[in-house]
């Protein structure tokens, strides 16, 4: 198959939607099949893989959102020979996806990976809830109306689409996670090269460090947990546009000596980081499909979260780690317990890691290989001129 992935934009970019389609790309390919991403961008990038396509955009601030309201006539060509297309973001990418594929009746799938009505509220906080609440429920049904397949990454994604007036039907497929590396749980000498001895607890976040993952409300309560549980020390690791910010909190909490700023790290050093902790911790309530959560949940460590979508649809609380109310006296007391309770760490470490096996990327491909195979044997022959198949002919030996 000729498959297409459509997404405002791609790598430099680094983010979940990002991860995804550049893991999925890869397995596919391994499958036999030909992958093609088409996004925004920068064209001066060089890829470290084959058939990514860029058409040129406005940079949005230091985003890495590209805006435009179409694909080069080269591109748009190109997204035509596919036998279906797989968009990942509904706005911009979405509808020309639509536009593209409708008239010849190439199958159109969306996943919806993001909660748009708390990034707005993250991102937008003058506009009010709302509007930003209207204009997705507005939007979103009929969108979802036009596509062929709606995807969503966990039961509770689904259940905000329909809070949003979307009646098309859902398809509950999780983002696959390549979780090999992390249920090995290398032997990492991260902790001694870090200086922290055997005898503290680490607490471990992996992930952006922006305003929708909730990180100042993850800071207060440590500075709780620290007061009960002098060996409890807590890393950051990652980076984005409130680093400094949360950093100056930290001063502040008047436990800054043990609250440490890893920085970002190559994304192959994360299973040394996590396998040196001893509970991974989070304050999010934004996620879809929470990857660093299951990343973590495979090396064996219990999570500490917020009762949301994705993280509450990931954690079974009581078993693979807790979950709290977003109090952060609730979060704190749950936490303590966590640190002080050894063999309960070691319980939930356990059954963490035999419990993310339905995340693997090997199984979640063959999922959605079947759904792309379904739409494309179900669509409708598509009546194309000598030119559209001269240039899909032209398209399959272009190297």
């Amino acid at each position: 198959m000729r498959i297409g992935m459509m997404a405002d934009m791609y790598k430099p970019h680094i983010s979940g939607i990002t991860n995804y389609i550049a893991l999925n790309k890869r397995y596919l390919e391994q499958a036999g099949h030909e992958v093609f991403v088409f996004a925004f961008g920068d064209l001066e990038y060089k890829d470290d893989e084959p058939n990514v396509f860029r058409s040129a955009g406005l940079p949005i601030v230091d985003t890495g959102y590209y805006l435009n309201v179409s694909h080069s006539p080269r591109v748009k060509h190109l997204i035509q020979t596919m036998d279906v297309v797989h968009v990942h973001h509904p706005f911009l990418s979405g509808r020309l996806a639509l536009r593209y594929c409708r008239p010849l009746r190439i199958p159109v799938v969306f996943t919806n990976h993001t909660r748009y009505d708390l990034y707005a509220q993250a991102y937008l906080p003058l506009l009010p809830e709302e509007i930003s609440g209207t204009l997705l429920q507005t939007y979103m049904p009929p969108f979802c109306d036009a596509v062929d397949l709606v995807v969503s990454p966990s039961a509770g994604m689904a259940g905000v689409l329909r809070r949003l007036g979307v009646t098309s039907p859902i398809e509950v497929v999780p983002n696959g996670v390549e979780l090999r590396q992390f249920l090995e749980r290398c032997d990492s000498d991260c902790r001694a090269e870090l200086g922290f001895s055997p005898e503290e607890i680490l607490l471990i976040y992996t992930g952006r460090l922006g305003p929708e993952k909730n990180l100042t409300f993850l800071l207060n309560a440590f500075a709780g947990v620290a007061e009960a549980v002098p060996e409890a020390r807590l890393l950051i690791v990652g980076g984005g546009p409130e680093e400094a910010t949360l950093k100056q909190q930290a001063a502040q909490t008047g436990v800054a000596e043990r609250i440490h700023f890893i920085g970002m790290l190559p994304y192959e050093r994360i299973p040394e980081y996590l396998a040196m902790a001893d509970i991974f911790v989070t304050a999010s309530v934004t996620e879809v499909h929470p990857l660093s959560v299951i990343e973590a949940m495979g090396s064996g460590l219990p999570v500490m979260g917020i009762r949301s979508v994705g993280v509450g649809d990931t954690v079974e609380d009581g078993r693979t780690g807790y979950l709290a109310r977003e109090d952060q006296a609730s979060f704190a007391a749950k936490l303590t317990r966590l640190c002080i309770d050894r063999d309960l760490r070691g319980a939930m470490g356990a059954t963490a890691s035999q419990s993310c096996a339905r995340y693997a990327i090997e199984s979640t491909t063959k999922v959605m290989l079947a759904h792309y195979e379904r739409l494309a044997s179900e669509a409708t022959p598509r009546k194309r001129g000598l030119r559209f198949r001269v240039r899909n002919f032209m398209e399959r030996f272009r190297k």
